[in-house]
């Protein structure tokens, strides 16, 4: 199999280019005088710099790009079924799908570690984890999730279905895309070999002094986020490019769909302040080969970290929680058999967050000791972005009113969107004013809190999004009364876990500890049964989607009825996503509008598109 060789080849060149990075490095160490040249961290640097690059040119990137730095012709294996997910591959739509069965991949492991915690918590003391494991444990889990969440709707639903949603063949820069999803093979390996250096156990935010002086793990750890950053800024900058200028004919702004814009606010948030994280990081990694930013006895300014780490962590939240509101609205839409209401607010509300969520990151600092002068600013531009996500929720449920609602399960989870994050809101009103934060911050509540917000509403959006998706990307179908169990499993195992959570940390359970008051004990036996039976309702997923995928039954072009150009073509697409270039003549959904039509093929008579029945379909 040459995909299967060309991956294992990519794998041994990676290597090769590792151990020959440290060789490097210590060379110019021992010219240098330094007494241990094989003994420094940033020997590592040197070998993952370039173990990342030959790890690029062994999968692929050679013959399809690197071979035109030297002059010489490019080439791209064309490999037929599964063997084409396995290569350097600039099709949007297998760029899609690998980037989500990857992340699905990191988001059962990230869930395997949190059923871990949450069997060392059923009781107080320490069970079977010590402290530093537990915290290894716990820092391993926050990244691997946090990473999921910005990755796996950008990544996967964003790149396969906005160039379909649009009119477009594909992304604006494909060969650029396909560089993104492969920078993401060494981010997982770096991430999952810091258990093998001693854990991270600083946390995923990494906080110094503490990530200064812990084991070498932090390296991999830093290293593997700023390579992770990459891919999200040259992956924004390809969103951005290809809605500005790739639309068909006719898709003004104001007929753009609604996931498409969410994605356009999201790509610039994430242009804008991905960096951020990255620049926090290098600024940790040089003061463990001895500069001074962050120690206060040698001048530093230990506050530095967190101001520069949440200038873009909050605006994180945002890159993970938009594209799940605009698959939200976008599904609400469809299977109420309604124009989207307010849909100008919906989209003011996503360039609203946008312009806002650059000025909120220190309600996360409250307690951090910065001055109090800046408490009641920040306080104040915490509740304003609550204004452009009311509009949101207002878009959804007037959408619903009076809809025809077709409860299958896309839109089912949509609405637990709408359900879970209205929790994680009013919740979060109690972070972000100080007299209450003082109170909450570092305890469960905060856990309980981020959870709603960033499961609550991304996740379940991500599960809505693979179902509705699903027939489009495989050409096949699922069994509606596996995935509306795995619905109703997942969403009362969810809510009750987190419901739950928030007790203990008004009780002052301190969060990312492994211990707690021994009263608290039957609270948390209840919470870790609730997760186990949360944790168990992906069995469900798992079987339905894996079995369907290769047994379930053919799909139809268009199973749900929708109006949106993806829906227009055949299940899957063809390579160039259309039989001939769409004009888009009406909006995406303007169901019961008589005689509305979202798009023509005018160069293919025989494959044009009459809108969905004028009556709303289904």
């Amino acid at each position: 199999m040459y995909a299967v060789k060309s991956v294992a080849g990519a794998m041994g060149l990676g290597l090769i280019g590792f151990y020959l990075g440290l060789g490097i490095v210590a060379v110019l160490r021992w010219l240098f005088g330094y007494p241990d040249p094989w003994g420094g961290e940033i020997n590592i640097i040197g070998g993952w710099v370039l173990g990342v690059f030959l790890w690029l040119m062994g999968i692929g990137m050679w013959g399809m790009w690197g071979r035109e730095w030297f002059g010489l012709k490019t080439y791209q294996r064309n490999l037929p079924g599964w063997q084409r997910y396995f290569t350097f591959n600039t099709d949007h739509k297998v760029i899609g799908i690998q980037y989500l069965v990857t992340f699905m991949v990191v988001f059962f492991l990230a869930g395997a570690l949190a059923m871990l915690m949450r069997a060392e918590l059923a009781q107080s003391g320490n069970q079977f984890l010590s402290n530093s494991q537990y915290n290894g444990t716990m820092g391993l889990h926050g990244i691997l999730m946090v990473a999921v969440a910005v990755a796996a709707v950008i990544g996967g639903i964003g790149n396969y279905a906005v160039p379909l949603m649009i009119g477009a063949q594909d992304m604006a820069f494909p060969r650029l895309n396909a560089l993104t999803f492969w920078l993401v093979p060494p981010v997982a390996v770096g991430l999952l070999a810091t258990p093998f250096l001693g854990g991270i156990e600083h946390g995923w935010t990494a906080y110094p002094p503490l990530s200064v002086f812990t084991n070498s793990s932090q390296v991999l750890f830093s290293l593997s986020i700023i390579t992770f950053g990459l891919t999200s800024i040259l992956g924004a900058l390809n969103f951005i490019v290809t809605i500005i200028y790739m639309r068909a004919p006719g898709l003004t702004w104001g007929r753009l769909p609604i996931f498409v814009w969410s994605m356009f606010a999201t790509s610039w948030i994430a242009l804008l302040y991905t960096q951020g994280f990255a620049a926090a990081l290098l600024l940790i990694l040089l003061d463990r080969l001895g500069f001074s930013f962050f120690e206060a006895s040698t001048g530093g300014d230990p506050l530095l970290y967190q101001h520069v780490f949440w200038f873009y962590s909050h605006p994180a939240v945002y890159i993970m929680v938009l594209p799940g509101f605009g698959l939200a609205l976008e599904i609400i839409a469809h299977f109420s058999r309604k124009p989207l209401f307010a849909y100008k607010y919906a989209v003011a509300a996503f360039l609203g967050i946008l312009g806002l969520s650059g000025v909120v990151w220190a309600h996360h600092m409250f307690t951090s000791g910065m001055p109090n002068y800046l408490h009641g600013p920040f306080l104040v531009a915490t509740e304003l972005i609550s204004i452009p996500t009311g509009l949101i929720f207002l878009s959804a449920l007037g959408t619903i009113w009076l809809g025809r609602l077709w409860l299958k399960p896309p839109m089912l989870f949509a609405l637990a969107v709408i359900f879970n994050f209205a929790c994680g809101g009013v919740t979060g009103i109690f972070l972000a004013d100080v007299p209450t934060d003082i109170h909450l911050q570092d305890t469960y509540f905060v856990v309980a809190h981020f959870h709603y917000t960033i499961v609550g509403g991304e996740i379940f959006a991500l599960f809505a999004a693979i179902y509705y998706y699903f027939p489009k990307m495989t050409g096949r179908m699922y069994s509606e009364r596996l995935a509306k169990l795995h619905f109703w499993w997942m969403f009362i195992g969810f809510n009750a876990t987190f419901f739950l959570m928030h007790l203990p940390g008004i009780k002052g359970m301190n969060r990312r500890i492994a211990d707690f008051q021994s009263e608290l004990d039957p609270l948390n036996l209840t919470i870790s049964l609730a997760a186990f039976l949360l944790g168990a309702s992906f069995l469900v997923f798992i079987w339905n989607m894996v079995y369907s995928w290769v047994r379930g039954p053919v799909a139809e072009a268009n199973p749900w009825q929708v109006r949106t150009l993806e829906w227009q073509t055949t299940s899957p697409p063809p390579h160039e996503n259309f039989p001939a270039p769409p004009v888009v003549r009406g909006g995406p959904y303007d169901y019961g509008v008589p005689g509305s039509i979202h798009a023509t093929f005018p160069s293919a008579p025989s494959a044009g598109f009459a809108g969905a029945p004028a009556g709303g379909g289904q």
